[in-house]
C-alpha cells in the first residue's frame, strides 16, 4: 500500500458520494489509474480484462483480474481476501467465453443485476466485447455511463500525491539532462534514448532515486520529424542543423511529471529562435494566470494573446491535467487548457502546460508541470526552457 488506509477511504467515500448524487449502485472500473487510486493496485495486467467494482452495499471495492495476478492485488491491495476476485485461466483469449461472463456472474450472485450499474464506456480499457458481455448477460440491469467519475475525483491531488510528482520531477529534470549530454552529430536516436531511459528508471550521481515507466513513451524527433507531435526515436543519426523535440515523464510511483524541451545541433534559423521566444512568452503569461478561482479558458486565453500578437498559430490545446497514469497515456482526462474551457482550478489541481509548435518542416517544443497553489501556482521542474544549442 503506497498511501494510508485513511487516504483510500477518503477517496471511496468521495466516489460513493458521487455514484448517490448519479443515482448508482454499482460502479464497475476499468481504468487501471482509476484502479489504483482506489485500491493501489499496481501491476502490468491491463492487457486482459480486469476491474475494481464500487458497490454502495459493501464496504470495500472489489478487485477481479486474471487468477495468476490476484497474488499482485493481495500485495499491492488492502483488500480482504474475499474482495480478490480471480477468474479461471479458461476465460484468457479463449472465445466464445470470456472474463466478462465472469464478472456477470459476479453481479448475479450478488443480486445487483437489476441495479443501476456505472462502467467506463470511453476508457481504453472497456471493451465494445466487455460491454456486450454485460448487457447479454445482464438484460435486467440499468446501465449507465460512469466514464471520468473517479478521474474528477483525482482532479485536486492530496499533498502525498503531489510529493510523488515532486519525485518525478527530479527524474524528469535528470532525464532531460542526459538528453543535453549526448545528443551530438552522428549519434543515434536510439542510443540517446537509452542513455535517457536509465535515467529515468535508475536515477543518477545527483538522483539517487528510482523511477518507473511511464505512460507516455519518450517522444524524440528531429529535423522534419520534428514537425510531428508524437514520433518515437528510430536508428536516425542526430546532423548538424536540425532541432530535435524532447517529451519525457519522470515517473514515481505511477505519478508523473512531465517535460519538454528543444535541442538545435549548430546555428539555428532565425525563425525558429523567434518561434521559442514567443512560445515561451506565452508560457509565462500563462503561467503567471495559472491560480485559484481561474479558468482553463483564463490560461488559455494568455497564453494565446502573445501568440496572436506576434501572428504565431497554434490549433491544439496547450495543456491538460496531470498525474496517475498508466500506458498509453499520462494525461487524466479531465482539465484542458483550451479556450472557452471554464474548469476552475483549484489548490493541488496539477497539469502539464504543453507548448508544441508543430510547424510543416520543423517544429519546438517546451513545457512545464504545474501545480495550483493556495495564491497562485508552482512548477514542479526548475530546467531552462531557452533553445539548447549543441
Amino acid at each position: 500500500m503506497i498511501f494510508t488506509k485513511e487516504e483510500y477511504s477518503s477517496r471511496l467515500e468521495k466516489v460513493k458520494k458521487k455514484m448517490s448524487e448519479k443515482d448508482l449502485d454499482i460502479l464497475v472500473i476499468s481504468d487501471p489509474s482509476n484502479m489504483n487510486y482506489l485500491t493501489g493496485y499496481d501491476g502490468w495486467s491491463f492487457y486482459v480484462p480486469q476491474g475494481v467494482i464500487v458497490a454502495l452495499d459493501k464496504d470495500e471495492p472489489i478487485w477481479f483480474g486474471r487468477k495468476q495476478d490476484s497474488n499482485g492485488a493481495r500485495i499491492t491491495t488492502f483488500l480482504k481476501e474475499e474482495n480478490i476476485l480471480g477468474y479461471p485461466e479458461s476465460l484468457i483469449q479463449s472465445p466464445p467465453s470470456h472474463p466478462y461472463d465472469y464478472v456477470a456472474n459476479y453481479i448475479h450472485n450478488n443480486k445487483w443485476e437489476k441495479k443501476n450499474i456505472g462502467v467506463e464506456m470511453d476508457s481504453y480499457y472497456y471493451t465494445a466485447e466487455n460491454h456486450n458481455r454485460l448487457i447479454t448477460k445482464c438484460p435486467n440491469a440499468n446501465f449507465k455511463d460512469g466514464h471520468l467519475l473517479v478521474n474528477w475525483i483525482r482532479y485536486i491531488k492530496s499533498d502525498a500525491e503531489i510529493a510523488f510528482m515532486q519525485e518525478g520531477a527530479k527524474l524528469v529534470q535528470a532525464g532531460m539532462q542526459t538528453a543535453y549530454n549526448e545528443i551530438k552529430p552522428g549519434v543515434k536516436q536510439s542510443y540517446v534514448a537509452g542513455k535517457i531511459q536509465q535515467t529515468l528508471l535508475a536515477g543518477n550521481d545527483q538522483v539517487q532515486i528510482g523511477g518507473e515507466y511511464s505512460g507516455l513513451n519518450i517522444i524524440l524527433a528531429s529535423g522534419k520529424s520534428a514537425s510531428a507531435s508524437h514520433l518515437t526515436p528510430t536508428d536516425k543519426k542526430f546532423k548538424e542543423n536540425e532541432g530535435t523535440i524532447i517529451e519525457l515523464g519522470g515517473v514515481k510511483h505511477r505519478y508523473h511529471c512531465a517535460l519538454s524541451r528543444t535541442v538545435y545541433i549548430g546555428k539555428p534559423d532565425s525563425k525558429i529562435d523567434e518561434t521559442l521566444k514567443i512560445t515561451n512568452e506565452g508560457v509565462e503569461k500563462a503561467i503567471e494566470n495559472t491560480k485559484p478561482g481561474n479558468t482553463c479558458h483564463d490560461v488559455a486565453v494568455a497564453f494565446w494573446s502573445v501568440l496572436e500578437k506576434y501572428g504565431l498559430e497554434k490549433e491544439s490545446r496547450c495543456g491538460y491535467s496531470i498525474g496517475l497514469g498508466y500506458p498509453p497515456d499520462w494525461g487524466e482526462h479531465t482539465l484542458s487548457i483550451r479556450k472557452n474551457e471554464k474548469t476552475v482550478l483549484y489548490p493541488n489541481v496539477t497539469y502539464h502546460l504543453m507548448a508544441g509548435m508543430w510547424m510543416d518542416t520543423w517544429g519546438l517544443e517546451i513545457s512545464e508541470s504545474i501545480r495550483v497553489t493556495e495564491n497562485g501556482c508552482e512548477l514542479f521542474c526548475d530546467f531552462p526552457r531557452s533553445l539548447h544549442l549543441v
